[in-house]
């Protein structure tokens, strides 16, 4: 998980939000913890929603079966 963090810092340092979506969401699959899983995957739908990127209902969808985002 350090080798991920220090790509998540590198992207941010550099603004890049494609990296940012596919970072995030793969921090939230590596993780056990079900708030954590919630947190970055939040953080890789909110980058998507700003590019719109091509995961951004997926990802939208993914929130939205956690429980963390209510549905249309």
């Amino acid at each position: 998980m350090r080798d991920l963090n220090d790509r998540l810092l590198a992207a941010h340092k550099a603004c890049d939000h494609a990296a940012l979506v596919s970072l995030y969401r793969t921090a939230a699959a590596r993780t056990d913890d079900p708030d954590a899983a919630g947190f970055y995957l939040t953080h890789a739908y909110v980058f998507a929603l700003e590019t719109d990127h091509q995961d951004t209902s997926a990802l939208r969808a993914e929130l939205v079966a956690q429980g963390r985002e209510t549905p249309l």
